[in-house]
């Protein structure tokens, strides 16, 4: 509910035009729905540019919702927060330095998404920081390698730098190692 600024994919929505979430419209919305869980805008955004200057998530406007939904008897309702890439300084760095051009992306930071992941948010979307893991590393690899084309040995250094950064996701930012469900 609102929507987020940034850029992906065929999605572009200006700073001027992104919205936060209202807090009554969100019980409405999920009262009329049924909907398993809810994504909300409190302040992140698309892409790989989500702030100029400080980063700033309206943590206060989470436990709101949260807090009218558990009144509006829905429990400890899931929540979901989409766009809320760190873009970790070194990916940038690596894809810059291998021929990338990311000039000033910054994303949420990871004590942010911890502080959320703690205080009601269920699922948080981190696509860009596993683009940013693949893409750098498949770059190192070409210019360390410019004889190599076969996807198969460029394709494995990708695939290994992107379940690293979900390992390190999973246990040092999201809080989420070891509590798979059946």
């Amino acid at each position: 509910m609102g929507k987020l600024a940034g850029v992906e994919d065929d999605v572009n929505v200006s700073d001027k035009d992104a919205k936060y979430t209202n807090v009554k419209e969100a019980v409405e919305f999920v009262k009329q729905t049924g909907c398993d869980s809810l994504a909300i805008a409190i302040g992140t955004s698309h892409g790989a540019y989500k702030f100029k200057g400080e980063a700033k998530l309206d943590f206060e406007r989470l436990k709101e919702i949260k807090d009218a939904l558990r009144e509006a008897g829905f429990g400890d309702y899931p929540i979901v927060l989409h766009g809320s890439s760190s873009v970790p300084k070194e990916f940038v760095e690596k894809c810059n330095k291998f021929g990338g051009n990311l000039p000033d992306a910054q994303g949420v930071p990871e004590d942010m998404l911890n502080y959320a992941s703690k205080h009601g948010v269920a699922k948080i979307n981190i696509d860009t920081d596993l683009r940013l893991a693949m893409t750098s590393t498949i770059r190192e690899f070409f210019i360390e390698h410019p004889e190599k084309f076969d996807p198969r040995e460029y394709m494995g250094p990708g695939r290994t730098a992107v379940k690293e950064m979900v390992m390190h996701k999973m246990r040092d930012v999201l809080g989420t190692a070891g509590h798979a469900q059946d």
